[in-house]
């Protein structure tokens, strides 16, 4: 399956020319607003990949099988985890974790182990990888700092999204719950939880991988409705 960088979105907005005359123009109507909090809470709970389906590559080997499955898919849910910073000016050294999510698994990359990192690289700078995520801005900055490259070929969910009319970064949450009609839940103890530890929890686990297959999930569904073309 081959996608360009630069998808088109398709658009109903009314021609820009339009309605020019003397009279007092209408405000601009409002935009979709993405359902609160609250609102997605009592969603039904999006499904995600079962414990069975993330796998956390260990060896030089599994890591290059892992990124040649995920070579040969060519597009993948993305996101970087970080141990986070709690102290003003502190700089974070992240990413520690990178996640890649196909239709039925995802791979979970620790950078702490050295046989990783080099071929983590390789998938992150590849132009053969649509990586799908959102708010892939802070991801840049962070894996250049880390790894001296460049995250190359993305699609950010969230600048789709504000194309559509909605205002600000919807995120995977407000997403899931505008677009799938289901809830995502997002732990804060998990988030801000160690992702720099030798061994990643289970909750850790299912967080990180879920977060990049809900992304995967929510591109096909822009696409099923038409607003992304190949």
């Amino acid at each position: 399956m081959n996608y360009s960088n630069s998808r088109r979105l398709s658009s109903n907005s009314p021609d820009k020319g339009a309605g020019k005359d003397d009279r007092k123009k209408p405000g601009k109507p409002p935009g979709p607003i993405a359902p609160t909090k609250a609102e997605t809470a009592q969603l039904p709970p999006f499904p995600g990949l079962s414990r069975e389906q993330i796998h956390v590559p260990a060896t030089r080997g599994e890591c290059e099988r892992a990124a040649d499955e995920i070579f040969a898919a060519g597009l993948g849910g993305f996101d970087t985890e970080a141990k986070p910073t709690f102290r003003a000016g502190q700089k974070s050294d992240g990413p520690h974790v990178v996640q890649f999510a196909l239709t039925d698994k995802a791979y979970l990359f620790q950078l702490h182990r050295s046989e990783c990192e080099e071929v983590v690289a390789d998938l992150i700078a590849s132009k053969e990888v649509l990586k799908v995520g959102f708010g892939l801005k802070n991801d840049h900055g962070q894996i250049r700092s880390r790894l001296g490259i460049t995250l190359n070929h993305v699609l950010d969910l969230d600048q789709v999204f504000r194309k559509l009319g909605y205002r600000g970064q919807i995120g995977v949450r407000g997403a899931m719950g505008a677009l799938l009609k289901l809830g995502f839940k997002k732990s804060k103890s998990i988030t801000t939880s160690n992702w720099a530890a030798p061994e990643l929890r289970p909750a850790q686990m299912l967080y990180a991988a879920n977060d990049a297959f809900a992304a995967l999930k929510i591109m096909e569904a822009l696409e099923a409705e038409g607003h992304l073309e190949r």
